[in-house]
């Protein structure tokens, strides 16, 4: 007979099963299933006491915005919302390699300098190899106090005694005011027989830490890591339980690295902070756009610059697609940094009602910079660069493009209009491609309106039938 209090997890969603099985029957993965007894060891789960009565609101009462601890990185500060709330935990993932241990490091490291008592804890890395790192980007004389230890009653034990005497304020005792744990993965519960990264590893741990952190007004840095599908290792719960969860993106062989706030309980989603990796660390890049535009040829064909907005903050990117005759009897169609079913959806867009043909041409598209843009308004930029590379003609010198296309081919206006042309006026450009409908307004850019796809075809053909000359 099965036991009650029998119980498998799967290791790759969290899902649970009653009994074993070589596949999961919710994300479908194999021998994914492990045997796990309930925390408090209770067959089914233990009745519940009778509880106190909790005091009940209204929304109208008073709110206060919460208290801020300035990192002293511009790019950082921006992606969390103005600082680190005391009391939150904040989740940072990315791939190998890309920077995570760098970021967080000189996170506390200029927090330290400030004042700000921080606990650096490595799970991966000895104390040594931290220690290179901390002088290889100038932060060797940063007080952070700084551990290596994967035992996570130790690690518990240690913050609650004390940090070497240290009192970092009245609010939290001895508890560091910033707390970083590299990585989540790589800590262990021993009261559990899991092994280190397993689902119940990686949701105890987090818990555990996440209410010591809200319960001694500390901030919690989890460092985790990803999947091969660029999701975060372990528990989908995992990202549901902390305040803030932020992806650290980039392509390897790129020196620019892009941080992504996905979920903000403090602040802004979608808000990016852009660094550039050097041999000293990550230098922070306050001007993008001139950074992603600056080896940009206005003479060649194929080429157009989008202005996006990625959170509050407008960015200007090249967009980059090359048509070429196929031998192939399927061309190709390869994407690097946007979505490859939207370039499907444009390209029969055009095909069907621009009467513009890509059949036997191979089709490449690619973002300049490492940079994947994920907005729709992109549409326009990219539909105006495969025209451009189709007809040979390059795109209008010191002009952007921006706007949305249905599948009717019509061109749909985007929001923060305003934002993207005044950055677009800021770098010099002097003419935008745009939905029909906006206005130049106080910053004296050339408009060119387009209802229809079909209305870019005369940019590059001026006195030509779009289906005799542009599609060859």
């Amino acid at each position: 007979m099965t036991r009650n209090d029998e119980k498998f997890v799967c290791q790759t969603c969290g899902a649970s099963h009653n009994k074993w099985s070589g596949k999961c029957d919710d994300c479908g993965a194999w021998n994914s299933l492990v045997e796990e007894a309930p925390l408090d060891g209770s067959p089914g789960g233990a009745r519940l006491g009778k509880g106190r009565k909790i005091t009940l609101t209204t929304l109208d009462g008073a709110a206060t915005e919460p208290p801020r601890i300035p990192i002293g990185i511009d790019e950082l500060d921006r992606v969390t919302g103005a600082g680190l709330v005391p009391g939150s935990a904040l989740l940072i993932g990315g791939d190998p390699g890309i920077g995570k241990s760098t970021l967080v490091l000189q996170a506390v490291g200029a927090l330290a300098k400030s004042g700000i008592v921080c606990a650096y804890i490595s799970g991966e890395e000895s104390v040594d190899q931290v220690r290179m790192r901390a002088r290889r980007l100038g932060l060797a004389d940063a007080s952070v106090h700084l551990a290596s230890e994967t035992n996570l009653r130790d690690i518990i034990a240690t913050l609650e005694a004390g940090i070497n005497g240290a009192v970092s304020s009245k609010r939290n005792g001895t508890a560091p005011d910033v707390l970083v744990i590299d990585s989540i993965q790589t800590m262990y519960a021993d009261n559990l027989e899991s092994a280190p990264g397993s689902v119940a590893q990686v949701r105890a741990c987090a818990q555990t830490l996440i209410t010591f952190a809200k319960t001694r007004g500390t901030v919690l840095l989890l460092v985790g890591h990803v999947t091969k599908d660029g999701q975060i290792a372990g528990p989908r719960v995992l990202e549901h339980m902390v305040d803030t969860v932020l992806y650290f993106e980039g392509e390897r062989g790129h020196r620019f690295r892009i941080l992504r706030s996905v979920k903000n309980r403090f602040g802004a989603t979608d808000e990016i902070g852009v660094f550039e990796m050097t041999d000293g660390g990550l230098n922070e890049v306050p001007n993008p756009s001139s950074l992603f535009l600056g080896d940009r040829q206005n003479s060649v064909s194929g080429a157009a610059v989008f202005a996006g907005m990625e959170g509050t903050r407008p960015l200007l990117v090249e967009i980059q697609a090359l048509v070429a005759p196929s031998p192939l009897a399927t061309p190709r169609r390869a994407v690097v940094g946007w979505d490859s079913g939207r370039l499907a959806m444009v390209l029969a867009v055009l095909d069907a009602r621009c009467d513009i043909s890509f059949a036997g041409k191979d089709v490449y598209l690619n973002v300049a910079g490492g940079l994947r843009v994920l907005e729709p308004a992109a549409d326009l930029a990219v539909a105006t660069a495969l025209i451009s590379s189709l007809a040979d003609v390059p795109v209008p010198p010191e002009t952007i493009v921006f706007g949305e296309a249905s599948l009717a081919g019509e061109v749909r206006q985007v929001g923060h209009a305003d934002a993207r042309l005044k950055e677009a006026t800021k770098l010099g450009f002097k003419q935008a491609i745009v939905p029909a409908g906006l206005t130049a307004g106080e910053y004296g850019l050339r408009l060119t309106s387009v209802k229809q796809l079909k209305d870019l075809v005369p940019l590059f053909a001026a006195d030509a039938q779009p289906g005799r000359v542009i599609a060859g």
